[in-house]
């Protein structure tokens, strides 16, 4: 069966993960109404600007559809602003700003730095197993504490910000604070397909 993992297209790097997840063997649409929604099997939150996707979701009355299927069950993978607007708790967030929820995390926008402090570095991911990944950070996030249920899959070695939490699973809801979709490592894809497969 070939699975269709929709792609949230209120704004940020949708292509992006649109081509490795064709690449992979899927079925990748644009979401963006509620009737989109309801024909995927597995979607993805992409990397972008959190409070605009969140904003937008309100006035495309897409708010209440993606919390209600996420919480029915529906395998979501997101990256950087996906993993915020999967968060059921924000630190350093506008006041107004509305998540999906979906993780029972804690976290903390931009909490890297600004635009100027991005990086790159390598992370052992657990359940991928080697080699390292290289993971790509811009105006990350982090996990400031995660729910008994939620397994930390990668944390930062060395630095400042040495054994931040920076990917995570609950059930079939992946988030990852980093951009595996800009490096040509397939492997954080592959493992979602896997979960989605999985039921």
């Amino acid at each position: 069966m070939i699975l269709r993992v929709g792609v949230l297209a209120l704004q940020g790097d949708v292509r992006e993960h649109q081509r490795i997840l064709t690449d992979l063997g899927a079925q990748a649409p644009r979401v963006r109404t509620p009737e989109e929604l309801a024909g995927v099997d597995a979607l993805v939150l992409p990397g972008g600007e959190s409070t605009t996707m969140s904003r937008l979701a309100g006035v495309l009355g897409m708010l209440e559809p993606l919390r209600a299927a996420i919480a029915a069950g529906l395998p979501v993978y997101g990256s950087c602003a996906g993993m915020i607007l999967l968060a059921g708790r924000l630190l350093d967030a506008p006041a107004d700003q509305q998540t999906f929820g979906g993780l029972d995390v804690t976290v903390r926008r931009n909490a890297f730095g600004r635009q100027v402090d991005s990086f790159e570095t390598d992370l052992r991911v657990a359940e991928l197993g080697p080699p390292l990944m290289r993971a790509v950070f811009i105006r990350a996030p982090w996990v400031e504490d995660a729910g008994p249920d939620v397994q930390v899959l990668a944390r930062v070695e060395g630095g400042p910000a040495d054994g931040r939490i920076v990917a995570v699973r609950q059930g079939r809801v992946l988030a990852t604070s980093f951009h595996p979709e800009l490096t040509g490592d397939t492997r954080m894809h592959q493992h979602f397909l896997a979960l989605v497969r999985a039921g």
